[in-house]
């Protein structure tokens, strides 16, 4: 006999409920519901507030299987949960929706308002809207629970296509600019509609994910295989033709994404490349600094205070090319600074020490005491771009600060990789684990952690000679501690201790959501971003702490036990990963 648990399903519907009224709550519904995803049927708004819903009725029966047991059947029961977890989701809105109309609370919570009611209650009010509002949720819970249905090829093809179709019609800009850049304006125009895909063509855009994920089904490690296998020869030159078509795709993106997109990728090589420095410290080193962005003022400011003509002190004018030199050396210097004095700090208190010096250092860029040489709270303005002898590499060209962008993205990368395959990368590494072992093995600690903090001071020094050309003055704002945390969460959402991971958090958060100052694609999530920025953290500190693309190495630490417990089990196909984290039938 089949039995479901009601104190699972209540527990996820309370859960799924808790989520839609935080979203209306906080106003992202009324704040997207003017911006259509799939013309005519279906907002932004209404996804934020619905799209936990499924989940909650898919988990609400979805159950990790224990090594040698059999998985439980499944049938009309899973169904039936999803359902009535959506549909006690969808009873604890219509609660909100009546509190939120029978009490007049916007002096609290603005956003609390008579649209808000008719928004949830499909624009008929309460009472007479409260059923859909409750409905709506059971059916899309009832969805959640018919995926338990169809063999987890089919349910892995179908989630697949949904994504696909959310980011296609989130990320229109970029699709529609590249199709008009190739010279099909037509394409479009028929497509998008009102900056919203076309239903027909969204359909049409899930079937051909679909019937691509199950044609290249394995494909990817076929690919590799073909790529990476055979004789060393082989494999360099194959390695090779990758390295130049790699080259080819980034000199023509650039143009195809012309100078809006152009210039939030240039923004996602300037965070890249501390991202990268970062990555060095704290991935490899675990070493966790708060104060990274001090190295990026220093390179910054030094490129601006020995090119600009309007320096405070100096009037050297020197060439970028010249100064670059100085502003890499001046953050090594830096690094040795600050990180002479932390050398036996660990932990917490290390954090804590760094976050004090990257205060100290915008402070004193802002103070009256340093301000006849670096300009105080007016900053260092009028600095010239990149001289290349027959064009000048500035902000107002975001093509060319891309290029520039990727060169220094590849090298910084290029340098990461060589120093974490070598003898000082292993020092790293062993310090990270434990930083007693690895003095007892002979590992100079204070030689480790200064040459971590100094690399990693160079790259954010590179990135700040860059970002001073690029945006022609610097001010003592653009260096606050949120730069700081942000790029620490880059690396912690990308994947910490691996240069594909930093570059994926990167995309991810500066590109789509944009930096702290700085817009990405999704420009109009720029009131919620540090919502969005916590909420991301919190989940993947939770559900996947080693990061979207993890290292190897990272990702058997943090699941160690796990790999062993299923070691005997993974040989023999038994048992697969299950969505939650668990193990299903295979």
């Amino acid at each position: 006999m089949i039995t479901i648990d009601r104190r699972r399903m209540l527990r996820w519907g309370m859960i799924a409920g808790g989520v839609m009224t935080f979203t209306a709550a906080v106003g992202m519904l009324e704040a997207f519901e003017d911006r259509l995803l799939i013309y005519p049927v279906l907002s932004l708004g209404y996804l934020l507030l619905l799209w936990f819903i499924p989940v909650a009725g898919y988990q609400s029966t979805n159950v990790a299987v224990l090594e040698g047991m059999e998985a439980p059947a499944k049938g009309l029961h899973n169904v039936i949960a999803g359902a009535v977890t959506g549909l006690v989701g969808g009873v604890v809105l219509a609660l909100f929706a009546i509190v939120i109309n029978a009490f007049d609370l916007r002096d609290v919570f603005v956003p609390f308002s008579v649209k808000l009611v008719g928004l949830l209650t499909h624009g008929l009010g309460v009472p007479d809207g409260l059923p859909y509002t409750v409905l709506a949720p059971a059916a899309l819970g009832l969805v959640g629970g018919l995926m338990h249905l169809p063999p987890a090829s089919v349910r892995r093809r179908v989630i697949l296509a949904v994504e696909w179709v959310v980011v296609v019609a989130l990320l229109e800009q970029v699709f529609s600019q590249i199709l008009r850049q190739i010279r099909l304006e037509v394409v479009a125009d028929r497509v998008f509609t009102l900056k919203a895909l076309e239903w027909w063509a969204a359909l049409a855009v899930a079937a051909l994910v679909a019937a691509v994920a199950e044609r290249t089904r394995g494909g990817v490690g076929r690919m590799r295989e073909r790529l990476f296998a055979g004789d060393p020869r082989q494999r360099t030159r194959n390695s090779a033709w990758m390295a130049v078509l790699v080259l080819v795709f980034l000199i023509i993106i650039p143009q195809l994404l012309g100078s809006l997109l152009s210039e939030v990728l240039a923004n996602v090589g300037l965070f890249l490349l501390m991202g990268l420095g970062l990555n060095i410290v704290v991935g490899l080193a675990g070493m966790l600094d708060l104060g990274y962005v001090a190295f990026f003022a220093v390179g910054a400011y030094t490129v601006g205070v020995l090119t600009s003509p309007l320096s405070p002190r100096f009037t050297l004018e020197w060439s970028w090319w010249a100064a670059l030199p100085v502003a890499i050396l001046t953050s090594a210097l830096a690094g040795l600074l600050v990180g002479t004095p932390v050398i036996r700090m660990r932990g917490d208190y290390l954090a804590i020490v760094t976050l004090g010096f990257g205060e100290i250092v915008r402070i004193l860029f802002l103070s009256d005491w340093l301000s006849p040489t670096f300009g105080g709270a007016q900053g260092v303005q009028n600095i010239p771009g990149i001289p290349l002898g027959f064009t000048e590499v500035s902000g107002v060209g975001p093509e060319g600060v891309l290029y520039f962008a990727l060169v220094f993205v590849l090298l910084a990368a290029w340098i990461s990789w060589s120093l974490q395959e070598s003898r000082i990368g292993r020092a790293w590494t062993a310090l990270r684990e434990d930083e007693t072992v690895a003095a007892a093995m002979g590992i100079n600690i204070v030689r480790a952690k200064l040459n971590a903090f100094v690399v990693g001071a160079i790259l954010a020094g590179f990135a700040g000679a860059l970002f001073a050309a690029k945006l022609g003055s610097v001010f003592p704002s653009s260096f606050e501690l949120l730069v700081s945390i942000i790029i620490l969460v880059v690396v912690i959402v990308g994947g910490m201790g691996n240069i594909p991971g930093v570059a994926v958090g990167a995309v991810v958060l500066i590109g789509v959501l944009g930096g702290p100052n700085l817009p990405g694609l999704l420009a109009e999530f720029a009131e919620f971003k540090l919502l969005i920025y916590g909420a991301l953290l919190v989940f993947m500190m939770l559900r996947k702490p080693e990061g979207l693309v993890p290292s190897v190495r990272r990702s058997r630490e943090l699941h160690a036990d796990e790999l062993t417990q299923d070691a005997w089990l993974d040989k023999s196909g038994t048992f697969a990963e299950a969505p939650d984290g668990g193990r299903e039938a295979g």
